[in-house]
């Protein structure tokens, strides 16, 4: 009876690896169109948002306000303006739906545009950095400021000084910095990419993309820096908070061989269906610890726009869903992805590409993604309706379908 019992639990963990190896392949066929070639072919698409069963759902954000002031971000915006030259400011800012929001890439295929770091005296740093330190949290300018120092650590690492260090990061606004008026700013560079869009009193922080390879630097000029490791332990540790059965329903599949990152650049359309344990099964203990593990990406906000969209995640938590690839064991490697109406994040464990390349993942090289699917992506729907709303007829503001 035992023995009968234990080849029908391993003919079911067969069966689970199988059927999940076959729902990430499958989402990734979906969601991974093209390679170094796919930029512009995304790019040539109109904008429609990160979608489930190919559908976008409809009237999930409105413009509304949050009671929480943008103005430091409006000021440091334009101080920073103010603090380049002409010259540097007329490649820096672009029109408020230009396509330039969506041509970021954590790889180098696409020319960077706007001011970099690396051209910046140290007032013009300090000015750049003001501005994100008016956007973020502490939590996120100190993530920001370590990705940078860690892409300093892999040229050290790689002696390429090209491609990668700590000032290679690219600052653009779009629109004009205004308290009333549709705005934002991006950050574009290795492992870190910051989308950062302003409506009045309301803030759209997506696409974020983050990451590191290394994620600690144990050598060189940044020795000690370490990054997203909160990220990591909190989201293990809620995977094993979960009973066997609920970890069973979470797992796509145990299998972590490969890179499982589906939502990068140039996957601004993808359609990626919900996977995995659904909040509305978990206990409360269990659903106020998931919403921990969605505060360690969204913390990185500063904290009063962090608060509103944390409140926005709580309304939709019952359409939330957790999933896994790989194990739970000491040092595994692992995927999860978070996924519900208003927010997508993936975390996950990728190859080594430089300079020391490995044919399976590590935990020391990390990809992380935030994306807010529906079409509101860079504030667009956002934007989309105060275009219908104050600019459909005087021709100042374009329409962003398109772009």
């Amino acid at each position: 009876m035992n023995q009968t019992r234990y080849v029908v639990a391993s003919l079911a963990t067969l069966a689970l690896a199988v059927a999940g190896s076959l729902v990430v392949e499958a989402q990734r066929r979906g969601a991974r169109r093209g390679g170094r070639n796919s930029g512009q072919q995304s790019l040539s698409e109109p904008f429609r948002g990160v979608a489930a069963n190919n559908k976008i759902q409809d009237g999930l954000f409105k413009i509304e306000s949050t009671g929480v002031t943008t103005k430091p971000v409006v000021d440091a915006a334009k101080a920073f303006l103010a603090g380049i030259s002409a010259e540097q400011r007329e490649r820096t800012t672009f029109n408020v739906d230009d396509i330039e929001w969506r041509s970021w890439d954590n790889r180098h295929f696409y020319k960077r545009k706007g001011v970099g770091f690396d051209e910046m005296d140290a007032k013009q740093r300090s000015l750049a950095f003001g501005m994100l330190q008016a956007s973020l949290s502490a939590k996120g300018l100190k993530l920001s400021k370590d990705i940078m120092k860690l892409n300093g650590t892999l040229a050290e690492l790689a002696n390429n000084f090209d491609e990668y260090g700590e000032w290679l990061y690219w600052i653009t606004v779009m629109g004009e910095p205004s308290t009333t008026e549709p705005w934002g700013w991006q950050i574009d560079g290795h492992h870190l990419i910051i989308n950062y869009f302003v409506l009045g009193d309301q803030v759209v922080m997506s696409p974020v993309f983050i990451g590191s390879e290394p994620v600690h630097a144990t050598s060189g000029r940044f020795k000690g820096t370490i990054v997203m490791q909160e990220q990591q332990d909190t989201g293990e540790a809620f995977m094993r908070s979960l009973s066997q059965e609920q970890q069973a329903k979470a797992t796509l599949t145990r299998i972590k061989d490969q890179n499982n990152a589906v939502a990068q650049a140039y996957k601004d359309n993808i359609n990626l269906d919900y996977a995995g344990i659904r909040a509305s099964e978990l206990s409360d203990a269990q659903q106020q610890a998931l919403l921990t593990l969605v505060h360690t990406f969204v913390g990185t906000m500063a904290e009063g726009h962090a608060q509103i969209k944390m409140k926005e995640v709580e309304q939709n938590l019952d359409q939330t869903y957790f999933a896994w690839v790989g194990g739970i064991g000491t040092n595994s490697v692992f995927y999860y992805r978070i996924h519900s109406p208003v927010i997508l994040i993936e975390f996950d464990h990728e190859r080594r590409v430089a300079p020391f390349r490995s044919a399976t993942p590590t935990r020391d090289h990390i990809h992380a993604v935030i994306r807010t699917p529906n079409g509101n992506d860079y504030g667009k729907d956002l934007l989309r309706q105060h275009v219908q709303r104050h600019h459909s007829h005087d021709g100042h503001t374009h329409a962003p379908q398109g772009k």
